[in-house]
């Protein structure tokens, strides 16, 4: 006697109709296909994935809506510990000192430079910075009192805010200098209860307790990583403190060879204190095209005293240096350093200024610089046939 085997049904087979049967047979149940479950899975996949990415992009919003100025300190102090971590690996490579030797060094020749500019330096800036204080008060009053005579000048300070001088949304009757303005917004900065100068040493020993043991902190971020993910991240980690030093070291060499020429070229020019104004547009050129306007200003409001001729001079000279910074110094600098668009910079000045405040703009550039090189190397480089 022959055993037969049920064979299941064929699902791409169409149901054929018994004649003895009235009724239309019913077609074979199919189970799921295995296409149909791939597509299924991936389905659910991609929106898992999606989920997870908001759910992380909204938590670091939050964190830094709420931890704003904090964050702005941890990356402030890592900046300096990357500074000082780079400093001494110089050492560590052309005098073969032990790096803890080449760190102490460092700190301590920082230490000397500060001691040596302000015991020998320290009463001329002072007094440098109060003149300029004066003669801004002074130049930012007389530049008010001569767009008052006149009716286009009434009504460019009906339109600028108070914050600028202007008459619109505070009183016209009395006007803060500049200089006062920038050295009443030092005190909280940061929003510290410390103050500025508070938040400047937390900043310090922070950095400097970083670039003691790096391996430590690093290790300690890592182990927040998941084990499969660990690799890459600390491929993420070192690429964006290689970074940071790269740009910090062009920024440096930029900010000198600005400061240096400003300073020189207002002197020659005849306009008063060229020393603080120098020292002045090299520090703010730490803020790339920004700062560039930010350290211009004040050389221009102390130039309209000494007549129209002095004031296109230093406009002319002021223009000269950023033509040159821009289309020489940077390209050099950015060769061996770092490269970003400068429509990515302006903007990302722009976004972390208006998130973190003036902390922001300080730091929008370098902080792009380092996200911009987390950004490299998670995704992959276009082939030749994919580039626009």
């Amino acid at each position: 006697m022959t055993s037969v085997s049920a064979s299941p049904p064929d699902c791409n087979t169409p149901s054929v109709q018994n004649e003895d049967n009235q009724g239309s047979a019913e077609p074979p149940a199919c189970p799921l296909t295995d296409n149909n479950a791939d597509n299924s899975a991936g389905w659910l996949g991609s929106i898992t994935h999606i989920l997870r990415l908001t759910l992380g992009l909204a938590v670091i919003g939050l964190m830094v809506w709420l931890l704003g100025d904090v964050l702005t300190i941890l990356f402030a102090a890592t900046l300096f510990a990357v500074v000082l971590h780079g400093l001494s690996k110089i050492l560590v490579k052309h005098l073969r000192l032990p790096y803890g030797w080449s760190l102490t060094a460092v700190v301590a020749a920082l230490i000397a430079a500060v001691a040596l500019l302000i015991w020998g330096s320290g009463p001329a800036i002072v007094n440098e910075a109060a003149k300029l204080q004066d003669a801004l008060r002074q130049q930012e009053a007389s530049l008010r009192a001569t767009l008052q005579t006149n009716p286009t000048g009434q009504m460019i300070l009906n339109y600028l805010p108070a914050s600028l001088g202007g008459n619109q949304g505070g009183s016209s009757s009395s006007l803060a200098s500049l200089g006062s303005r920038i050295a009443g917004s030092m005190t909280g900065i940061l929003g510290s209860a410390f103050g500025a100068a508070g938040t400047i040493v937390v900043i310090l020993i922070a950095g400097l307790y970083f670039a003691m043991d790096p391996g430590l902190y690093a290790n300690g971020a890592l182990r927040l990583v998941p084990v499969a993910q660990r690799p890459r991240a600390r491929t993420l980690m070192l690429r964006a403190s290689q970074t940071l030093w790269a740009w910090v070291a062009g920024q440096s060499l930029d900010m000198l060879v600005v400061g240096v020429l400003s300073g020189v070229g207002l002197w020659f020019i005849g306009v008063p204190l060229a020393l603080a104004l120098g020292v002045l547009a090299g520090l703010c050129n730490f803020i790339p095209y920004i700062g560039a306007i930010m350290g211009a200003v004040p050389a221009l409001l102390l130039a309209l005293s000494l007549g129209t001729r002095e004031t296109i001079m230093v406009a002319v000279l002021y223009s000269v240096i950023q033509f040159f910074e821009g289309n020489v110094l940077a390209p050099v600098i950015q060769r061996h350093a770092v490269q970003m668009p400068p429509a990515i910079t302006v903007l990302s000045q722009t976004l972390f200024g208006a998130i973190l405040g003036f902390p922001g703009l300080i730091f929008a550039s370098p902080l792009t610089a380092a996200l911009l090189s987390i950004f490299d190397g998670l995704t992959p480089p276009l082939s030749d046939d994919e580039r626009v």
